[in-house]
Order: structure tokens, then C-alpha cells, then sequence
């Protein structure tokens, strides 16, 4: 089974309004501003999906700094997971500190959400490694048996638009913080893994997860080999980041990587399985 853990997709008010609404919101300006940026609704990602023999899709809107925004993505995103038939599985996306925002989370979980992001701290105005900011998000993911999809970069390299300052050691911190609460760290974590090579950060990263988003803009086939060598492979998601890319430019970096069948098979789709599987809800008290 291949699970493509990490896409977006797009209500058409959004596509059609998204010059005035970047005047509001600059850092979906500077996304969609990208040369590489691409539109996908619901029906180019199943199109996609089935051209690409991709069995299901967890599906993100855009985390805007806006809480209706958000709601807008929601709707959106939990509508077409509905008709799905069981091949989209929908995450929201809200800024953690707008009030109402925990509340967001509730009502999507309660329509099939399964997890909460991408999120973007620095878009989204909120300090990855502050508890007082985000203990509210943390709770609710772990009360609700949800996981949280953070935006993460690698603090070297070229810039990109969208970057960011979110790298290894801010995403640890919220590890550290929130040892509860299971958490994917998108782009590789911006190479957080490698620092689960360190004893007392393996124990602090046992929550994380990371996803491959943009892999083949960033890195060469021999990550996939160290990641795995390492022994984080379990850990490790395949993740598109659709429109941006599909899984043919994954197959290929693949095939320069001397990952075994067995390991592509964790990666394309059993370690996403095994983390769904992971989460659960509490039983309500009787």
C-alpha cells in the first residue's frame, strides 16, 4: 500500500481570491510568489494519485495566519475526504494561538481528521520551542489521538521562498516539551534525525516522525541510505508536498539509494500505517 503522507490542496475561493488575500497573509504570498509554486484541488490530486498508482493521500489545506482562512481549508479538504471513499484522510490546519483554534481542531476531528498541519511557525506567528505557546495544540492532538504536521528547514544551505528559521533544534525543544503528543516533521525534520545518533536525543525524539517533502529540490539519494543505516528508517514517511512534486521524481531518487524492497515498502507506506496505528483516543470514563 502507498501512502502519500503529506499533500495539499485547494478550495477554488482560495486559487481565485489569492492575490488580495496574500496582501493579508505575506507568507502565503511568498509561497505562491515561488516559480515552483502549482495549484491542486481534490480532483487533480485523485488524478494524480491514480496515475501514480497512489492508494491514499493525507490531505492538508494551507495554515494561514487567519482562523476563517483556516476554517475555509477545513471545509474543503474534510469534504473531499468524505467523497473519498477512504483514499483522502484529512488534516487541519489552524494557527494555535487564535482563540477558537482548539475548538477548529475538535470539530474536524470529530468529521475524520487525523491530524493537525502543516503548520508553519514562522507564517503563522507562534514559537515552536515556547510552551506557553503551545501546550494548547499539544494537548488536543494527544487528547484527540491526532498527530501534528510541522513545517521544519534545514539550517544550512539555499534559501528558498517559504524556508523559514524552524530547523532541528526548534523542533526538538517541542519534543522535549511535549513527549505525548506524536509529531511528523516535515523535510526531513531539516535534519533533526541525525541527532537520534545522540543517546539522550533519541530518548527526547522518541515522539518524532519525519516526512520526505520536497526531497528531490534538496537532497541526494544517498539520505535515504544514511537515514536508514542510522536507524530512524522506521521513523520515516513518504511524503510528496503535491502539487509541488509527484512520486515518479521520488521512485527515481529512490533508485539511486541502495535501499532494499523491504525498506521502500516501509517508506512508501508501512511506516504510515504504523502511525495511524500508534494513535488512539481515550476511553471516556464511566
Amino acid at each position: 500500500m502507498i501512502i502519500d503522507s503529506h499533500v495539499h490542496i485547494y478550495p477554488p475561493e482560495v486559487v481565485r481570491d489569492a492575490e488580495s488575500i496574500g496582501e493579508r497573509e505575506p507568507y502565503f504570498r511568498k509561497l505562491t510568489s515561488s516559480p515552483v509554486h502549482r495549484w491542486g484541488t481534490a480532483e487533480d490530486l485523485l488524478a494524480r494519485m491514480d496515475a501514480d498508482g497512489v492508494d491514499q493521500s493525507w490531505a492538508c489545506g494551507f495554515a494561514f495566519a487567519d482562523l476563517g482562512l483556516c476554517r475555509l481549508c477545513n471545509d474543503y479538504v474534510l469534504e473531499a475526504a468524505e467523497r473519498s471513499g477512504g483514499r483522502l484522510r484529512p488534516l487541519a490546519v489552524v494557527p494555535p494561538l487564535a482563540r477558537g483554534a482548539m475548538g477548529e481542531i475538535e470539530r474536524a476531528a470529530s468529521r475524520g481528521a487525523i491530524g493537525v498541519g502543516e503548520l508553519f511557525p514562522q507564517g503563522q506567528g507562534f514559537d515552536l520551542t515556547d510552551p506557553r505557546q503551545t501546550w494548547r495544540l499539544a494537548g488536543v492532538c494527544h487528547e484527540g489521538g491526532l498527530f501534528a504536521l510541522v513545517h521544519t528547514a534545514e539550517p544550512v544551505g539555499h534559501d528558498y521562498p517559504g524556508k523559514g528559521d524552524v530547523g532541528p533544534r526548534e523542533a526538538a525543544a517541542f519534543c522535549e516539551h511535549h513527549p505525548e503528543t506524536p509529531v511528523v516533521f516535515a523535510h526531513f525534520g531539516g535534519g533533526l534525525w541525525l541527532y537520534e545518533q545522540m543517546p539522550e536525543m533519541r530518548r527526547i525524539l522518541s515522539n518524532a516522525w519525519y516526512d520526505t517533502a520536497a526531497a528531490p529540490f534538496l537532497y541526494r539519494p544517498g539520505v535515504f541510505d544514511a537515514l536508514f543505516a542510522s536507524g530512524v528508517g522506521g521513523k520515516l514517511l513518504y511524503g510528496s508536498d503535491f502539487p509541488l512534486l509527484g512520486l515518479p521524481r521520488y521512485r527515481r531518487l529512490l533508485e539511486g539509494s541502495r535501499l532494499g524492497e523491504e525498506d521502500r515498502a516501509r517508506l512508501l507506506g508501512g511506516n504510515a500505517q504504523r502511525l495511524l496505528g500508534s494513535l488512539t483516543v481515550p476511553l471516556p470514563c464511566s
